[in-house]
């Protein structure tokens, strides 16, 4: 089968670029020809067997996605043409998915959509855009999401249940391993102090500013090393410097958080809205424990055996949670073997067609 994936792909970061990654790898390794359609980006390159190509797409916040729309659409009907695509499979509902849909309807090719979380979470919640993802989704062969929530909110929209499957983030195990301990040149961590590590957007969805108020609140001395950029940075840094919150470090975004997290102790994602974070699979990968809030599928991908589990908006028991990881070196000890373990059961993505 040809199958031409839609969405963002590597070198672009983030977990979506993670899992589209490793599906095309497991569809390559089952035989299928694998095509990719992504947005534009200087290192684009064919990865592993599969053919990459891009749509054009300024660079210009609130018109980007505009005309990747746009010019994906006639993109994609020109690849279906020329390379005999079987099925497109879109990432994100709006707006590969709604573009994968129409040119599949028009191409007479069959369509799948992946859910991924904040399409179904917070693009859904927008009356124009929740018709639009309706429309999308009922006019896909095949619907995709990573967790039981995002299930739940499809059956929400009166889709047939008899096309839906769940379908988990995977994590590559083999780039992601507790033996790559190090660290790039470019980045330091505290050697005489536990290290906790958050990685992700600086957005109001990551709730940052409620693990800067953990920090202060917890009573194991430990660094807090912050990967990751978005519009809520200078605040966010802003807030350190006038809390005088000791011992944070925000490092930006980067392309190299394999060679990071294994280094870290203790992972932490503090969000208040989340679909179903690869970045915690990543970590647990690493050999890292984690704390993280009960939004979305967060728990579906943890358990007590691995971590701790927390109100969202609660830095006080986010705080504790910490502590009691941190200053028990024994529980330590077994939730990072316990981790690794964890993780290997997302080794491989579950393809439904």
């Amino acid at each position: 089968m040809r199958v031409c994936i839609l969405g963002q792909y590597p070198p672009h970061i983030g977990g979506v670029s993670s899992h589209t990654y490793l599906l095309s790898r497991e569809l390559v390794k089952r035989g299928d020809e694998v095509y990719v359609l992504t947005y534009p980006h200087q290192d684009i390159r064919d990865v592993g067997g599969v053919k990459v190509e891009t749509a054009s797409a300024p660079n210009i916040k609130g018109l980007r996605g505009l005309f990747f729309s746009i010019s994906s659409f006639f993109k994609l009907i020109g690849m279906v043409h020329r390379l005999k695509i079987d099925l497109i499979h879109a990432h994100f509902l709006l707006p590969p998915g709604l573009i994968g849909v129409c040119v599949g309807s028009i191409m007479g090719k069959k369509t799948a959509v992946t859910a991924h979380g904040s399409d179904l979470m917070i693009q859904a919640k927008n009356p124009l855009l929740r018709g639009l993802i309706k429309f999308t989704l009922k006019r896909a062969d095949y619907v995709l999401v990573v967790n039981q929530t995002l299930q739940e909110k499809v059956l929400e929209l009166g889709i047939n249940p008899d096309k839906i499957y769940i379908t988990p983030n995977a994590v590559d195990v083999e780039k992601f391993t507790p033996q790559n301990k190090e660290l790039p040149p470019d980045i330091e961590m505290s050697s005489d102090k536990p290290v906790l590590l958050f990685v992700g957007n600086l957005v109001f969805q990551k709730g940052v500013k409620y693990l800067l108020d953990a920090k202060m609140l917890m009573n194991t001395p430990a660094e807090l090393v912050v990967v990751g950029d978005g519009p809520l940075r200078q605040e966010l840094e802003m807030k350190v410097q006038n809390e005088e919150i000791s011992d944070v470090v925000f490092v930006g975004a980067r392309r190299d958080v394999e060679k990071i997290m294994p280094s870290a102790d203790v992972f932490v994602l503090p969000s208040v809205s989340e679909g179903s974070p690869i970045t915690i699979l990543e970590a647990m990968a690493s050999g890292l424990p984690v704390v993280a809030t009960s939004v979305g599928g967060i728990t579906d991908l943890i358990n007590d055996k691995v971590g701790r589990v927390v109100e969202p908006e609660n830095p006080l028991e986010m705080a504790t949670a910490l502590d009691e990881i941190l200053e028990n070196k024994t529980l330590l000890e077994e939730k990072i073997v316990a981790a690794r373990e964890h993780a290997m059961k997302y080794s491989t993505v579950k393809i439904p067609y």
